[in-house]
């Protein structure tokens, strides 16, 4: 096969600096032991995977998400929201409507500290004499 060059695989892929990054890109996984899908014909790693983009061996596509999930840092997971659990009723009693919603109160800083000054703290009880060993 001839030379490939860059206006081999512009039409393929429109940006050349997209180009760049993806060809780049694929050569790293070649090196690294992917699987190539034409035939070597001892051409560098650059350059086969130039001939992959220019003959449309390898989808454009999947290889542009392979390149941003490499580059990613922090991948977000989409986990299940929690379900809200009733409450339990009680031994006898039904689960009223008012029972079902929880608030929680809000507390400044400022609230917090002025309700632990209000505490006392705990008395120190003495401690109890040990028995003593008649002998």
């Amino acid at each position: 096969m001839a030379r490939v060059t860059v206006e081999d695989c512009i039409d393929k892929v429109e940006n050349r600096f997209e180009l760049v990054l993806l060809t780049s890109h694929r050569a790293r996984m070649i090196s690294s032991g992917a699987q190539i899908t034409v035939d070597r014909d001892n051409d560098k790693n650059p350059v086969v995977a130039l001939r992959e983009i220019a003959e449309q061996t390898i989808s454009h596509d999947d290889l542009k998400e392979d390149l941003i999930h490499s580059l990613q840092k922090y991948v977000e997971v989409d986990e299940p929201e929690p379900e809200t659990v009733p409450l339990i009723a009680g031994a006898g009693g039904n689960v009223e409507a008012d029972d079902m919603e929880i608030t929680a109160d809000r507390m400044t800083e400022e609230e917090l500290l002025k309700g632990l000054e209000g505490l006392s703290p705990p008395e120190a009880r003495p401690e109890p004499p040990e028995p003593e060993d008649e002998e």
